[in-house]
């Protein structure tokens, strides 16, 4: 697994979305580097990292563990976001000696319907043979019906080659799995117990993923959980308003057992 380590401290990994890479949480890392040490890593199937035929939050979580192993950490606080919150909460489920505190944003322990697939419909059907410009790539997402935001961050996924252009990340891995990536049956699979340790959602007023119905199951897996809202931003929270974002969860790590 791909990760770039930085600052000094008590250790924190901070984990992207769907689509994302290791720079995506690169303004949390900064903030957080006067006072952790802050790995941020390329999920399998994405950046640098590996590419998996089979992705699942079972063998994500057991692919952090070994990070962390490799590493020599201990114990290690996670920050995730969308997917990564996911990944960050499955290993806290299935490795809870290993996991200290877990910050999930915008992002609820339950399975979504699919959000994504007009999105894997338009960078399928973009001709990478033929392409001859980025310009022409965002052209033709946003012709796909993709808004030029979500255009402009799935384009970071975009490199040059010898043969004109690829995809970084791996497409077909992600969108043969992403009934796995949407979908959460973490507890009832492994019957874990739940996670009781201090957890901090942190979601998006104006975003649908964590919804007044999921407090039930939120509640059920991570008891011990603050939830925080930040109004006037969506599911791109930690970029729409990045310095509360990234002051809430620095106060967060810091914040001593009771």
């Amino acid at each position: 697994m791909h990760y770039e380590v930085s600052g000094s401290g008590t250790p924190v990994i901070l984990i992207h979305g769907l689509f994302g890479n290791l720079d995506n949480l690169k303004a949390l890392a900064k903030s957080l580097e006067p006072h952790f040490t802050v790995v941020r890593i390329d999920v399998p199937n994405h950046g640098l990292s590996e590419h998996w035929h089979t992705m699942d939050y079972p063998s994500l979580a057991e692919a952090l563990i070994s990070l962390i192993d490799q590493l020599g950490f201990d114990t290690v606080d996670l920050v995730g976001h969308s997917m990564g919150g996911k990944i960050a909460m499955a290993t806290a489920l299935l490795y809870p000696q290993r996991i200290s505190k877990v910050v999930a944003a915008d992002i609820a322990p339950v399975s979504y319907s699919p959000r994504h697939n007009e999105v894997f419909e338009a960078m399928e059907s973009l001709s990478l043979e033929q392409l001859i410009s980025r310009t022409a790539a965002l052209s033709h997402l946003t012709s796909n019906g993709i808004d030029e935001g979500t255009a402009q961050f799935l384009l970071k996924n975009l490199q040059r080659n010898t043969h004109g252009f690829s995809w970084k990340l791996n497409l077909s891995g992600l969108k043969a799995n992403y009934q796995h990536i949407i979908g959460w049956s973490i507890a009832a699979d492994n019957k874990v117990e739940p996670y009781n340790k201090p957890c901090f959602f942190i979601r998006g007023g104006d975003s649908e993923y964590v919804l007044p119905e999921h407090k039930q199951q939120i509640m059920a897996q991570f008891p011990n959980v603050s939830v925080k809202t930040l109004y006037g931003t969506g599911h791109w929270l930690h970029a729409q308003k990045p310095d509360i974002f990234n002051r809430l969860v620095t106060e967060f790590l810091q914040k001593k057992p009771d």
